[in-house]
């Protein structure tokens, strides 16, 4: 009997085509790790198979855990569900398409066993990543560093690690609507380390992530970590304000020397500046309003709609 288990939070999103080959591959690994194991699957209310062969799964695997959710939540409240459903010692969250490599997992466990609770997995490359992607990404944790009190690993992802204690604080304390977990990970303290990997391309189907969804998942990562934003309105303003004040001179030295103050240009322009800045005060404003009313509201992060395997309790219906 091996006297600790290692859970692996997967998330699952129309990946039917991609399922098997990941089981495959996955348990192959987790049966010759030091430490037991369990799969658990959330699907994120799929639209394709995936649930039929998640069943399958759970079906000849007792150590395979399904949580099916009554409709689609999101990548982030697919992987806190995986979390509150897991009950290992240690627990690793992946996706299912095989660019989180499970070769990593053992590598992994040896960390857990040297004490560590958190363990960021850091891309060293990206295969199926573009060039504007990787700019993108190297920007967005050059800013989000800029911007909160809180260091984060640049090109660290959703492929994390974390011990039991540290998924207690998770289940606990951070039930945010709005959130940013590889950002909750790596902030709640304990013992740190990272471990590199090489992201693959995936191994079939498409990203789930749009350029949109993507915005929108940075623009809550900031807004999660920083409230420097809500301070750029005094910023903004002081800066405005010195820029009236140059155009004052300018326009008092342009009467004197040609008789005449400047003429419709320069009005228009300094209007639209202005009007500029306070337009984008008031975005920043409402998004940290709308995040404030998410939180007001309190509706659940995820619902399930039932759960194949579970040690616990078979549920029909649960919502957290």
């Amino acid at each position: 009997m091996k006297d600790k288990k290692i859970s692996a939070v997967v998330s699952v999103y129309n990946e039917e085509l991609s399922l098997r080959h990941f089981y495959q591959v996955t348990s192959e690994i987790l049966e010759k790790c030091a430490w037991d194991y369990e799969i658990v699957f959330v699907n994120d209310g799929s639209q394709d198979k995936s649930m039929e062969i998640l069943t399958e799964f759970a079906q000849a695997n007792e150590k395979v855990k399904v949580v099916n959710f009554a409709r689609n939540f999101g990548h982030e409240a697919a992987m806190i569900a995986g979390i509150d459903h897991a009950g290992g010692d240690g627990i690793v969250c992946m996706d299912a398409d095989l660019q989180h490599p499970p070769e990593s997992i053992p590598a992994i466990i040896e960390k857990f066993e040297e004490g560590y609770e958190v363990i960021s997995m850091i891309r060293t490359k990206n295969e199926g990543a573009g060039v504007i992607k990787k700019i993108t990404s190297a920007a967005f944790y050059r800013v989000l560093n800029m911007m909160s009190p809180v260091k984060f690993e640049n090109n660290s992802s959703d492929f994390f690690a974390i011990s039991k204690n540290v998924a207690e604080v998770l289940r606990q304390d951070y039930r945010e609507k709005v959130r940013y977990l590889r950002g909750y990970v790596q902030s709640v303290g304990f013992k740190k380390t990272t471990l590199e990997f090489e992201a693959r391309d995936r191994e079939a189907g498409e990203s789930k992530y749009s350029i949109r969804k993507l915005m929108h998942f940075s623009i809550n990562a900031l807004c999660s970590f920083s409230d420097l934003p809500l301070k750029l309105g005094i910023y903004s303003g002081i800066f405005v304000a010195l820029c009236g004040v140059i155009l004052m001179i300018y326009t008092i030295v342009n009467k004197f020397v040609y008789g005449a103050p400047g003429g419709y240009s320069t009005i228009i322009v300094a209007l639209c500046f202005m009007f500029a800045i306070t337009l984008i005060i008031i975005g920043i404003i409402g998004e940290y309003i709308s995040i404030l009313f998410a939180e007001i509201k309190d509706r659940p992060i995820y619902i399930v709609h039932n759960v194949l395997n579970d040690d616990k309790a078979e549920k029909e219906e649960d919502t957290h």
